[in-house]
């Protein structure tokens, strides 16, 4: 019995995995408390940047004050290292150290990876740790290099313009939404170039690593023979028909409201970008605030939904919606199964994307009925609008985030925190480990509906 009772204390991958992101953000809050890091006559309290960390390390991108007129270059610095900690995920990062050092990864490190990264199976987690690693790099640093000689246009030295240029790369890839200009990307709202780099870069760091792998080993084959997995297709599919969408009803809707008087182009660019960008980036060309509330809602649907597994980004992730959608749909017509590209879905997938959904809507409902009470200044729509961003780790915000209480910014760092480690991850953490039955009872139908 003792024994027993030993083993049932014993902490679960899970759990592990959740109290190393914990460590994660103790440490980049110890980090930002350094005085170095901000300005002179800048004085920042315990609670924002506490915020800023969680913010930071679940790659949200929502902040309280002015990046650009609170660090210094160092806090700069210290940001962009605690973006790429939180984007490559903590067990990532730790054992890419720990190959570079030499150090042998043990079963329990896979276990880690493969928890951090949605993954279902222990074998290769460490090749995928190596590409993640390379992948995302690579991708930071074209995009920092054209980013940087495009800048200078806007500044008088390379120097400045090779800042913003790493900054704004390092933000978009990783989905932190964070900015130096103190109004994320509106400077450049007619700079349609700086905006499709910013939307490809946003898309390559939220549409899932395993996808990235798969299109390059694509690219990269002689006779083109490499076999696309079923994640890989209902990905890109559902990414990209959520942006379409996307694009057409932010387009549609703000044509008669805030988008009046623009030229086609202008309207079409606003609209693209915003629905990319709402999926997890949380960078903005155009001030969301003056969008309808309309829109404002299709943008939470937008943030809810979040961007792909084993990605930068939070929310209930694009699998998680088409699975949901699609078993919609075949259960209208009489079937309980899924049957897509030439596959069939495991029906414990089918429960996890539900079990998935229901619990972050009732989440986010208890969120919203808190943050009714703790700020009441906040209309509702700017509540939902918020509660989204920091679940969906995007960081658009309709200017509440610095305004809300203590409390109000205890329920935002604590949804940020959730929608990085992922619902799946955080409920298994709740649940401890899981003991099977010795038995079964007999099984009985019940009326539904």
């Amino acid at each position: 019995m003792a024994f027993k009772k030993k083993q049932n204390r014993v902490i679960t991958p899970f759990q592990l995995l959740v109290s190393y992101y914990f460590i994660a953000i103790s440490i980049s809050f110890l980090l930002l408390r350094i005085p170095a890091v901000y300005l002179d006559g800048k004085e920042v309290s315990i609670v924002d940047s506490l915020f800023t960390a969680v913010s930071a390390v679940s790659v949200t991108g929502l902040t309280v004050f002015n990046i650009s007129a609170t660090f210094t270059p160092f806090g700069i610095v210290v940001l962009l290292v605690i973006l790429q900690l939180g984007a490559i995920g903590i067990m990532s990062l730790g054992t890419f150290l720990w190959l570079i050092t030499g150090k042998r990864i043990g079963m329990r490190e896979r276990q880690l990876i493969m928890i951090d990264h949605n993954q279902y199976h222990v074998s290769g987690v460490v090749q995928l740790l190596k590409e993640i690693v390379k992948l995302l790099f690579i991708i930071e640093a074209i995009g920092a290099f054209i980013l940087s000689i495009h800048f200078h246009q806007y500044f008088d030295t390379w120097g400045e313009s090779v800042k913003h240029g790493i900054f704004a790369s390092i933000s978009a890839t990783t989905n932190g939404g964070f900015d130096l200009t103190g109004e994320s990307l509106k400077p450049y709202h007619n700079d349609y170039f700086v905006q499709f780099i910013t939307m490809i870069l946003i898309v390559l760091g939220a549409i899932g690593f395993p996808v990235l792998i798969e299109i390059k080993n694509f690219l990269l084959s002689k006779n083109r023979t490499v076999r696309f997995s079923l994640f890989t297709k209902i990905t890109v599919v559902t990414y990209g028909i959520l942006f379409v969408v996307g694009t057409i009803v932010i387009g549609f809707i703000e044509s008669f409201q805030s988008f009046r008087g623009m030229p086609w182009h202008e309207k079409l660019f606003t609209a693209m970008f915003h629905s990319i960008s709402s999926r997890s980036g949380g960078l903005t060309t155009f001030d969301v605030s003056q969008f309808s509330e309309a829109t404002d809602i299709f943008l939470s649907f937008l943030m809810f939904i979040g961007s792909s597994p084993s990605s930068v980004g939070g929310g209930i992730r694009t699998t998680t919606f088409a699975l949901a959608i699609l078993f919609l749909f075949n259960f209208a017509n009489g079937r309980t199964e899924i049957q897509l590209f030439g596959r069939e879905i495991y029906v414990i997938d089918i429960f996890r994307s539900y079990v998935v959904i229901i619990l972050a809507f009732f989440m986010v409902m208890i969120a919203t009925m808190i943050l009714l009470v703790t700020e009441p200044s906040a209309t509702t729509t700017q509540i939902i609008f918020e509660i989204t961003s920091a679940f969906g780790t995007c960081g658009m915000s309709l200017g509440i985030t610095e305004n809300l209480s203590t409390e109000g910014k205890f329920v935002i760092m604590v949804l940020m925190f959730i929608g990085r480690v992922g619902l799946i991850s955080f409920l298994y953490t709740l649940g401890g480990k899981a003991d099977k039955l010795p038995y079964r009872y007999p099984k009985e139908r019940v009326i539904i509906g």
